[in-house]
């Protein structure tokens, strides 16, 4: 997952993730911890990225529509620890809260 905020990339063998427009606020998230539940589980994962819910369709978005307002944009290593299928990546009811 490409952080724009430090022109880094970062493993999807990590658990990070990207937050909608909304919940990254305003960077205020970024390189802190979350924990997502989701399937009877919980990971700890750092937010590296916004989700952009505001633009999108161009170049500087790779051309992918604006994400919807409650996004938790995961990497593998996320849906490995929550114990989700890989033909099911993608989609799950989750909540999420920050680590203090």
């Amino acid at each position: 997952m490409w952080n724009s905020f430090q022109n880094h990339y970062h493993s999807d063998n990590k658990p990070i993730v990207a937050l909608s427009t909304g919940w990254f606020n305003k960077k205020s998230r970024c390189l802190n911890f979350i924990n997502i539940h989701g399937n009877g589980k919980t990971v700890r994962a750092m937010v590296v990225d916004e989700c952009d819910s505001t633009m999108g369709c161009d170049s500087d978005h790779d051309y992918q529509p604006p994400c919807p307002n409650d996004i938790v944009d995961a990497s593998k290593a996320v849906w490995k620890a929550l114990g989700v299928c890989e033909s099911d990546w993608g989609n799950l009811d989750i909540s999420w809260s920050d680590v203090n």
